[in-house]
Order: structure tokens, then sequence, then C-alpha cells
């Protein structure tokens, strides 16, 4: 006997089947088979002469009750962890409604584009804060560039007068 809980085949004693019980199993599955085939036509001659009788109605009725076996036929049951087969859906009949709903960072990321696209156009129209006082600044340079010319040119026709006097 061996110790411990497993048996362990190294070193044992190797058994093949003998040619003769292969055969002796082969043809017992081969009676086997025969007695099937031969209880199985009996059988279906049985039910061909009491279907004849019944007619072909109740046969689709039974072949219904067939489908719904077990608790099945007689409960509805839903579970929630069942995994169903999904059905195709042809590209046509999907809705927009259907769509996947997006994640509150892309959400957000759009949001902030949308935002700073406005911003930019009131920026250029020059409705913010920022646009006017850019505008404002653009100004002043503007009328100290006008002011420094005036004087240029004063000073250069203050040059030119006295040449042309002398």
């Amino acid at each position: 006997m061996p110790r411990g809980k497993y048996v362990n085949h190294k070193g044992r004693n190797r058994h093949f089947t003998s040619p003769e019980e292969l055969e002796a199993e082969r043809k017992n599955e081969e009676l086997k088979k025969k007695w099937r085939e031969t209880h199985q036509e009996c059988s279906d001659d049985d039910e061909e002469e009491a279907g004849s009788e019944k007619g072909s109605e109740d046969s689709e009725e039974e072949s219904d009750e067939d489908d719904n076996k077990g608790a099945s036929a007689l409960i509805e049951i839903e579970n929630p962890n069942r995994v169903q087969k999904k059905a195709f859906v042809k590209a046509v009949d999907v809705d927009e409604e259907d769509k996947p709903q997006l994640t509150r960072r892309e959400r957000e990321q759009l949001d902030k584009q949308k935002a700073h696209a406005a911003y930019m156009k009131r920026h250029a129209e020059g409705k913010t804060s920022q646009a006017k006082a850019d505008l404002a600044r653009l100004a002043i340079i503007k009328q100290h560039r006008a002011e420094a010319a005036a004087r240029r040119d004063a000073e250069k026709k203050a040059k030119e007068a006295p040449k042309g006097g002398s």
C-alpha cells in the first residue's frame, strides 16, 4: 500500500488492455447499437400511428410546450446578472438618443472650448474688459506718436525756416 493520500505511478507496472478485451468491447458496442436501432424503429412506428390520429395541430402545440421547460414555463424570470446575446442593430435603426454619453471630463473640456471661442469672439468685437484696456492703451500710443510726429514736423520747419531766411 502506498503511503500518503496520492498514488505515485512512477516505478509501478504498466497495464495494457489486451486485444481480446478490446475486441469484446467493440462487439458489445455493436450489439447495443443494433438493439437501439431496432427499438428506435418500433417506437417511431408507434408514434407515427398515434400522430396520424391526433393531427398536425397537436404536434405543433407539443413543440411549443417543449421550449418552456422547468421553472421558466411557470414563472418569467428576470435575472439582472444573466448575460444575454446582443442583437445586431443596423446603422440606420440606431437613434441619436442611443449614442454613448460623454464623461464628466469630456463635457468639461467641451464647455471650456466653447467658452474660449465665445470669449475670443467678444474680444475681437472689443466687448471684453481686456479688449477695452488694449484699445485704450493703443489710443494713448497713437496719441503719443501723433504728438511726436507733430513735434518733429515743427522742428523740421523750424530748422528749414532759418536756412531759408538767411
